[in-house]
């Protein structure tokens, strides 16, 4: 039989198809028509062309199949478009369960976003546990994997559904980049000259990649796992930085309300004069209000997820970015 991934064309989903080949599995991956392939370049794979907005494309993806990895997502903070951003989390994840569902398959594993769990204002981190305040479903992107996680609790009454909330991943082949990748990215092209109060949860991409696969074999169905490692504020991620790379981290602190002016100036840009993503996405700004610390620990003991160091993740995005020619593009 077979594993089909979502989004195995992406930074997470890619490194989950070589833990997965490596694991000795045989794989299809779901692919549009006009995916980049970059990232599974030489990889043991059977692509399946196909559209999460589209049921039948997907039935088509799940034959011969016994599990799923379904970790596509519109992972944007901003889109002209915001309905797309809707109809692929929430529409999308709908049909492939679906589908997953008629097919009959023995496993779903679900990814999420941590973003879906709450956040204590006494910056203890939080767990699975912790309920989640609506005024934290601050973008679309959010609200539509919010919107999305309950759906894939709902269908586990079905069909066995394990959720994985992903932290910050890091590392080699954020081909993207992702918003965190982005953060390395500018700190290299020197375009962070001051930083904000806030925190995240680092990861090894190739840990949380792990995670998923430890989830399926060892996860509870209709349970959910936090995958993470440090929490980490935004000026030790640069400091950190600053120690793999020999340049200077910023030392201006700016206050949230000038962040948030400027990101609300930026997404009126983008929205009404250049239809391009803004500099600042507002919803972006918006989650840095708080940090984003939580707790890993069910995943380390219940599914053994490992732990490499966040500064050895940092390091091989570093060295990724710099010799796939990231610092010659212009902005």
């Amino acid at each position: 039989m077979k594993t089909l991934v979502t989004g195995a064309t992406g930074f997470l989903g890619s490194a989950i198809v070589r833990e997965l080949i490596s694991d000795g599995r045989d794989v299809k991956i779901l692919v549009r028509s006009d995916s980049d392939l970059k990232n599974i370049e030489g990889l043991d794979v059977e692509p399946v062309v196909g559209d999460l907005r589209d049921l039948s494309s997907l039935e088509k993806a799940l034959e011969e199949c016994d599990v799923l990895y379904h970790v596509a997502a519109h992972y944007s903070f901003w889109d002209r478009d915001k309905r797309s951003i809707y109809d692929i989390n929430v529409g999308g994840t709908e049909k492939i369960l679906n589908a997953a569902l008629k097919k009959n398959l023995d496993k779903v594993v679900y990814t999420s976003t941590v973003g879906c769990i709450g956040i204590l204002p006494d910056g203890i981190p939080g767990n699975e546990e912790t309920p989640l305040d609506p005024i934290c479903l601050c973008n679309d992107y959010k609200l539509s994997k919010f919107q999305a996680e309950r759906l894939a609790c709902e269908f586990n009454s079905k069909i066995p559904v394990v959720i994985v909330n992903p932290a910050a991943p890091i590392g080699p082949r954020d081909i993207k980049p992702t918003p965190t990748g982005g953060i390395v990215l500018d700190f290299l092209q020197r375009k962070m000259p001051a930083y904000l109060d806030t925190g995240l949860n680092l990861i090894h991409v190739q840990d949380c990649a792990r995670g998923h696969i430890l989830a399926e074999k060892k996860g509870k169905p209709g349970e959910r796992y936090i995958l993470g490692n440090q929490n980490m504020s935004l000026q030790e991620i640069l400091l950190t930085l600053e120690k793999i790379t020999g340049l200077k981290a910023p030392t201006i602190r700016i206050p949230y309300w000038v962040a948030y002016a400027s990101g609300w100036v930026s997404e009126f840009i983008s929205d009404f004069i250049t239809h391009r993503p803004p500099a600042a996405p507002l919803g972006a700004v918006k989650m840095a209000k708080y940090k984003m610390f939580f707790d890993p620990s069910k995943a380390i003991n219940e599914l053994g997820l490992p732990q490499t160091s966040p500064e050895t993740a940092l390091k091989e995005a570093v060295e990724w970015f710099q010799e796939n020619g990231y610092l010659d593009k212009k902005s």
